[in-house]
C-alpha cells in the first residue's frame, strides 16, 4: 500500500459552468425572441469551453463542461441566489424548475464534487480551475484586463497560487494585462465559493480563471490563449 507520504502532491481539475448556450427541446418554446442573449455573453462565457478543453488535454486533467445556457439556469450560483433562474425561466412552476434543476443544475455541481472527493483520496491537494470569460464592455464601463484570476484572499494557499500565476503570466506574456478579483471578487457566491465550506484550505485550492473575450475572437486566439495559460500555471505549480 502506498504511504500517505508517497501520495502526489497536487491532483488538478478544470471546470466550465457556462460552456454554452443550448436550451433543452422542454423549454425551446420559452427563448423564442431570446435568440440574441442566448448568442451574447448573457447566454453563455464565449470562449471559455474552447480554452478550458485545450488547458485540460495539455495537463492530462479530469474537465466538466456544462452546455445547457445559464439562462436556463446559471450553474455558478448556489441553490437561493435570487438570480440563478434567469428572467426567462424563473416564472416557470416550481416543478418546472426543480425539473431542470435535476436535468442540469445538479448533475455538474455532483460530478464536481464527487471528482475531488475521489482526487483527494489519492492527492494531498486539488487545485480547481473554473475557466470562464467576460465581456469587454459592460454597462458602458471597459474591463482592463486581459486575464482576471479570482480567490478568496483569507485562503493562504489560493492567494499564493494566484500571486504566482500573475508573475508567471507577466513573464509568459508581458503584453497582457493580469489582474487579481477582477472583475469579479473571488470570495462571492459561486461554485469555488461552495465547495471551500466542504474542503479545509490546505487541500482544496480553488480559482476562477476570467478571460477577456476580446482574446478570445478566434480559434488562434484561444489557441494562443491556452498556450499562454498552460506554460504560465506550469511554472506557477513547478
Amino acid at each position: 500500500m502506498r504511504s500517505r507520504s508517497s501520495r502526489p502532491s497536487t491532483a488538478l481539475l478544470f471546470t466550465c459552468e457556462h460552456g454554452g448556450n443550448s436550451v433543452p427541446h422542454r423549454w425551446a418554446a420559452l427563448f423564442r425572441g431570446h435568440e440574441e442573449a442566448l448568442s451574447s455573453h448573457r447566454g453563455y462565457d464565449i470562449g471559455a469551453a474552447e480554452v478550458a478543453e485545450l488547458m485540460a488535454a495539455a495537463f492530462g486533467a479530469p474537465l466538466f463542461v456544462a452546455r445547457a445556457s445559464r439562462l436556463l439556469v446559471d450553474l455558478n450560483r448556489s441553490p437561493h441566489h435570487p438570480r440563478r433562474f434567469s428572467e426567462v425561466t424563473r416564472a416557470l412552476s416550481r416543478g418546472e424548475r426543480e425539473h431542470i434543476e435535476r436535468e442540469h443544475y445538479t448533475p455538474h455541481r455532483a460530478a464536481v464534487k464527487d471528482a475531488i472527493r475521489a482526487a483527494l483520496r489519492s492527492s494531498r491537494s486539488v487545485v480547481h480551475v473554473a475557466v470562464h470569460s467576460f465581456t469587454p464592455v459592460l454597462g458602458g464601463v471597459t474591463r482592463r484586463a486581459d486575464v482576471g484570476l479570482l480567490y478568496d484572499p483569507s485562503r493562504k494557499a489560493e492567494r499564493a497560487l494566484s500571486g504566482a500565476w500573475q508573475a508567471s503570466l507577466g513573464r509568459v506574456a508581458p503584453a497582457f494585462v493580469v489582474r487579481r478579483n477582477y472583475p469579479y471578487r473571488g470570495a462571492a457566491d459561486g461554485l469555488t465559493t461552495a465547495l471551500r465550506k466542504i474542503h479545509r484550505a490546505s487541500r482544496y485550492v480553488g480559482i476562477e480563471l476570467e478571460m477577456n473575450q476580446a482574446r478570445l475572437g478566434s480559434r488562434r486566439d484561444q489557441e494562443r490563449m491556452a498556450r499562454v495559460l498552460v506554460a504560465s500555471l506550469e511554472a506557477a505549480l513547478g
